[in-house]
């Protein structure tokens, strides 16, 4: 087991015995601006690419509270703290310079960091050798956004969201006729450094929508940009920082070549897409297993990526018409019982999420990709929350949970990396 993942386990005394103390005053900042110099361009709704990008990371929603307010994004994450940020490279798209971009989510526009000549881009970083036509995406994670509230747990949080932002790409390009392509396998250190990020920030991921242009090489891009503070505030962590190094090299993996399937319609996935939120609580009904099935079918189609890490997919199902109460693995049943109870105390004792709701999911892994196979335990969360909205179902991801107890009760020596639960 990787030794960060080790020594940030939660159990029943860790969460008591060092509860999060937290500084309001050091809060960071959740979105990250370039200067006025950069040339901008806003998203208009009325056009098909801009909806499209607009899909994956947006504001949706905003929420106020006593003494101020909050936005909410089509991207969900753990506290509302949004650790990552998204790059793309635009090429050879109608109405579009080629060029790579910041997508500056408060403004809502796109900001120009690198003009690209045509021989150039970032398809060596992410190992093609011929020029793409499309979009990459590239995500990075700030992880002081989330270690100021989950302290040195924080890198599991910013690799979980940065799956989730995947899974929004994956989920806004259904409303496309194209597939992505995870890569993980990137040149983080080189698109660190031209990018500027210095220790603060670091991509973890890419995620790709473009076809090659045959018969077009292209060289590695090489610019340097300055730094664009993007959390105000910064408390360095040893510990993550350390664990980002050691995971950031993971050559040698399995690829997964087969495009997933889905049987989503367009105008309701979109709406699905749009309104998405995470739900805070379940009134104890059941689905039935028609819902059930669909569920577990949307989250068993294969994720095309460059390293396909296993991840077993676990689910607690409470209550579901005409199924067994129980507990199952990748749609295997495994033992009978009533565990809502124990599977709401294994969620950190939030039994309004994991006893209430009618299935609670755990996912689990022994790969050794760790950033790999975390980001795509966000992408199968991320699955989940697409598919139970589309069904009128609610969705809540849960980051917290008793690491030990949780292999206890699955009879599992994994990791544990995801927990989330579904319900009315």
């Amino acid at each position: 087991m990787f030794w960060y993942h080790d020594l940030t386990k939660h159990s029943y005394i860790s969460v008591r015995q060092n509860p999060n103390q937290l500084s309001w005053e050091d809060q960071p900042s959740v979105y990250k601006h370039y200067p006025d110099t950069f040339e901008r361009y806003r998203l208009d709704m009325e056009d098909e690419e801009d909806r499209f990008l607009f899909h994956i990371a947006g504001l949706t929603a905003k929420k106020s509270y006593p003494g101020g307010e909050y936005y909410l994004r089509i991207n969900p994450s753990a506290g509302a703290l949004y650790p990552n940020e998204l790059y793309l490279q635009i090429r050879d798209i109608q109405g579009k310079q080629n060029g790579i971009y910041h997508y500056d989510v408060a403004e809502n526009t796109l900001v120009l960091l690198h003009l690209l000549e045509e021989e150039e881009g970032l398809e060596p970083y992410l190992g093609y050798r011929t020029a793409m036509k499309g979009y990459l995406f590239l995500v990075s994670a700030l992880y002081w956004r989330s270690s100021w509230k989950y302290k040195k747990r924080a890198f599991r949080y910013c690799l979980l969201d940065a799956g989730h932002l995947l899974g929004c790409v994956e989920a806004s390009v259904l409303l496309k006729p194209h597939a992505t392509q995870i890569c993980y396998d990137i040149d983080r250190k080189t698109l660190n450094g031209i990018f500027g990020f210095g220790h603060k920030e670091w991509f973890l991921s890419a995620a790709t929508v473009a076809v090659p242009i045959k018969n077009r090489d292209v060289k590695p891009a090489l610019f340097s940009l300055p730094y664009a503070e993007g959390s105000g505030s910064f408390e360095k962590s040893e510990m993550i920082e350390e664990a980002y190094e050691e995971t950031m090299r993971i050559q040698g993996c399995k690829k997964e070549v087969r495009a997933p399937k889905f049987s989503y319609d367009p105008t309701m996935l979109r709406q699905t897409i749009f309104e998405r939120r995470s739900q805070r609580g379940f009134q104890g009904e059941a689905i039935t297993k028609g819902q059930f099935n669909y569920i577990m079918e949307s989250i068993a189609q294969p994720i095309l990526s460059d390293c396909n890490e296993e991840v077993s997919v676990y689910v607690v199902v409470n209550r579901v018409l005409d199924m067994p109460l129980g507990l199952y693995k990748d749609g295997t049943y495994l033992k009978y019982g009533d565990f809502s109870r124990e599977a709401g105390y294994l969620c950190l004792e939030q039994h309004s999420l994991g006893t209430q709701g009618a299935l609670t999911f755990f996912l689990t892994s022994k790969a050794e990709k760790y950033q790999a196979l975390y980001q795509k335990a966000g992408i199968i969360g991320h699955r989940l929350y697409i598919v139970a909205g589309y069904l009128g179902l609610g969705c809540s991801g849960i980051g917290a949970y008793y690491d030990g107890e949780v292999n206890r009760f699955l009879e599992n020596e994994e990791m544990v990396l995801y927990a989330l639960a579904i319900g009315k």
